[in-house]
């Protein structure tokens, strides 16, 4: 049993909906030292913290276990299950439909780091170099989809992988997807009409004056402060493209199961 040190450490309720997804083997088999429960415990203080990994605590699995351990659940697409089922769930609960028929899509640019920086881009708006994570998410700012690019790779480019990973996951329930000007031409409607989706792009007042509230766009923005709370996510300190997003993937599905149990309580 987990002794609750840190922060990250996970509830027994939430225990109860996250062990099936990550017993990859039984758990009481014999070549296991350490208890799945504590070595899952250390991947979500190296998430949280952003510490490196040989940096974890002494109270917790020793880091090569919990390192090797999280490449299988990355391997295995752990995290992609857990909070796409979560999503459902949640939107369930919340008197929706399990598959949304809207989503919002935007990216952020990562700066790299000394792991990260072999595929680096240039971001010319933003003046950085680093990796872009361009999301999908539904509107309650639930993530659909992810894929992590260089940072010279415009939004445009990605239209058409995101629509077709959200019509995966969502069994080709959305038809409409808001974005913001970025996303303006022919070509990234055409591409996102190809999986059966509307692009609408949110245009921003040529007269505006300071902040703006933008419909649906703030959705997308509060999910990537989401992202922010875990400082592994602030900059890109993978060395592959695949972790980055495996990583999303499980902070989100941190954050959704810690809602679910608080609504299964609630109620």
């Amino acid at each position: 049993m987990s002794c609750q040190g840190y922060p990250s450490d996970v509830s027994d309720e939430e225990w109860d909906f996250i062990v099936p997804y990550l017993c990859l083997l039984n758990q009481d088999v014999p070549q296991r030292k350490h208890a799945l429960r504590e070595v899952f415990n250390g991947l979500r203080y190296v998430v949280r913290s952003g510490c490196a990994w040989r940096y974890l605590p002494n109270d917790l699995p020793p880091w090569a276990i919990v390192y090797q351990q999280t490449q299988r659940w990355l391997r295995a697409a752990v995290f992609e299950t857990m909070a796409h089922d979560l999503r459902q769930v949640i939107r369930q609960l919340g008197g929706r439909e399990p598959a949304p028929s809207a989503a919002i899509v935007d990216s952020r640019t990562l700066c790299s780091t000394c792991e990260s920086g072999p595929r680096a881009g240039y971001d010319g708006a933003k003046k950085r170099s680093g990796s872009k994570v361009h999301i999908a998410v539904d509107t309650l700012g639930h993530l659909l989809a992810l894929s992590v690019t260089p940072a010279d790779q415009g939004d445009r480019s990605q239209v058409g992988a995101l629509c077709q990973q959200v019509q995966e996951v969502t069994g080709e329930s959305v038809q409409l997807v808001w974005v913001d000007q970025g996303y303006t031409g022919q070509n990234a409607a055409l591409e996102a009409a190809k999986e059966g989706i509307e692009l609408h792009v949110i245009k921003l007042d040529a007269a505006k004056r300071g902040f703006v509230l933008l419909p649906r766009r703030w959705v997308v923005e509060r999910s990537f402060a989401w992202a922010n709370r875990f400082r592994r996510l602030v900059k890109d300190y993978e060395r592959l493209p695949d972790t980055l997003k495996g990583l999303h993937f499980l902070a989100f599905a941190s954050l959704m199961v810690k809602d679910l149990v608080n609504l299964i309580l609630s109620s």
